[in-house]
């Protein structure tokens, strides 16, 4: 009878076959996992870059390769700071401003900038300007103005928008860059924060720790969920009876980033400007509204978090949509 038992599963089509092996496979593994999972301890370390302070958490076997892991992911944070930060007056980006206008070659630019340039421009002509890096001029106009709460003077604002134009910085494929307008500067404050999570998470994962997460200033990108959870609990911001509340949702494998005007605004003549600039217009955004967006790396959901709050793009929401990249607007 055993025997008879046995040739009858040894008989099995190999579909069957597939399935059957397949699913003790799975099992294995489960268990293989569930037993590494085990042997894991939290680890999470925090340091101010750029304005803001960084948090990296994830799980690893032991804390000398914690250590290590996290060091090198905020160097590269901080290198990153040295080539986009427009505060620093030696990095990268303030380098470019100098030059802006001459009728030199390009500049040749580092790996890190060009990949941001790269995907800057692409946002920018997606939504006709509504994203624009080469604002950086208007961009330090209305930092003042906020800070010193004063509308910002006329002629300024003049002066400040003829060195605007996504269409005057010049990228070639060689990797060079030049910024056609005299006056033009760059400010990434747009995306370079999503492109540090970024980069944070590729040093973590090259050490073999897949369970992490990188909290940029409310810029996020998660890895695989803690054990025994659905997900890593992050606060997203909602409006509620009682106004903008935080709600506790889980999230993993993904990049999570909001925009709106709830700190940084300035009130004159009877309309609030946020500190999010329309740089067609050279003024601040007067809706207000908060943008939630989800994408598969934080520099594309840090980008379009703030394309978004400047003008809602039907052509560039559908084409997201597409791209697996989810906008969510809150009117308040």
């Amino acid at each position: 009878m055993r025997k008879g038992f046995t040739c009858r599963i040894l008989r099995l089509c190999p579909a069957m076959k597939y399935f059957y092996c397949q699913i003790l496979l799975l099992s294995f593994c489960q268990h293989l996992f569930a037993q590494d999972q085990s042997t894991l301890s939290r680890f999470e370390y925090s340091e101010p870059h750029m304005g803001t302070e960084f948090r990296i958490l994830f799980y690893a076997a032991d804390s000398a390769k914690a250590r290590i892991a996290s060091r090198q992911a905020f160097d590269k944070i901080a290198s990153l700071e040295k080539i986009m930060s427009d505060y620093q007056e030696d990095s990268e980006v303030n380098s470019l401003a100098q030059k802006a206008g001459e009728t030199k070659a390009p500049t040749p630019i580092s790996d890190d900038l060009w990949k941001v340039l790269t995907y800057a421009q692409d946002v920018a002509k997606r939504t006709e300007g509504a994203f624009d890096v080469t604002a950086g001029a208007l961009t330090k106009l209305w930092r003042r103005a906020i800070r010193q709460k004063e509308f910002p003077a006329t002629e300024d604002l003049d002066a400040a928008r003829k060195t605007v134009g996504f269409k005057d910085l010049e990228l070639s494929k060689k990797q060079t860059v030049k910024l056609k307008k005299a006056g033009m500067q760059l400010d990434l404050g747009g995306l370079a924060k999503g492109y540090a999570v970024d980069e944070a998470m590729a040093v973590i994962r090259s050490h073999g720790i897949t369970i992490a997460l990188v909290d940029g200033g409310g810029d996020i990108l998660a890895g695989d969920a803690p054990p025994g959870a659905m997900g890593w609990l992050i606060e997203k911001p909602t409006l509620g009876k009682d106004g903008l509340t935080n709600v506790k949702t889980p999230i993993k494998n993904a990049a999570i980033a909001t925009s709106g005007a709830t700190y940084k605004f300035l009130e004159h003549g009877g309309k609030v400007y946020s500190h999010i600039l329309d740089p067609r217009t050279g003024l601040g955004v007067t809706t207000r509204q908060l943008v939630i967006v989800v994408a598969p790396t934080c520099m594309e959901a840090d980008a379009w978090a703030t394309a978004m709050s400047v003008e809602v793009n039907t052509d560039a929401f559908l084409w997201l949509k597409k791209q697996g990249i989810t906008v969510e607007l809150k009117l308040y």
